[in-house]
């Protein structure tokens, strides 16, 4: 189950929203804050109109990540007990634990750059290109989302 609460701070101009997921075995938390980019209609209700965001933070377990990179394949595995291990032989592997039923493919596309392609249904609906930064303590992510037509660039920070 997923709840959102959305606070619009007394001035109008920022967007608080907090989701709960419950689904998972432990509850993912999920903070948005957002600053209004342009109003809604006269009369509208406070959160009509265009948001932009600024700040994401996530509880611990839905933002932890583990891979591991091997000559023959890719894996990756959450505390949440979502996981893959595919080969780079561009066949389609299950996502398992995972409720939309991913399936997804990799590709090592040089020594230090993997891309993971997720299907649902045999539809692609995102592709994530992982390259380790020089000196391994972080990785440039470029997500893209195929249902929303979106494109996210990020950086992810090697735990001690």
């Amino acid at each position: 189950m997923f709840a959102e609460i959305d606070t619009i701070s007394p001035d109008g101009g920022t967007l608080t929203q907090v989701l709960k997921d419950t689904t998972e075995a432990q509850p993912v938390s999920i903070e948005t804050l957002s600053q209004r980019v342009t109003q809604g209609p006269a009369g509208s209700h406070a959160l009509s109109g265009s948001w932009r965001a600024n700040k994401y933070t996530r509880s611990k377990n839905g933002a932890t990540i583990k891979y591991r990179c091997t000559a023959d394949g890719f894996s990756a595995e959450t505390p949440l007990g979502e996981r893959f291990d595919a080969k780079f032989d561009g066949k389609d592997y299950p996502v398992e634990d995972d409720p939309g039923h991913t399936m997804v493919s990799v590709k090592l596309l040089n020594p230090n750059t993997v891309e993971v392609t997720a299907k649902r249904n045999g539809k692609v609906v995102g592709i994530l290109h992982l390259l380790v930064v020089p000196g391994g303590k972080s990785i440039h992510v470029i997500f893209e989302d195929k249902e929303g037509d979106t494109r996210t660039t990020y950086e992810m920070q090697k735990q001690p």
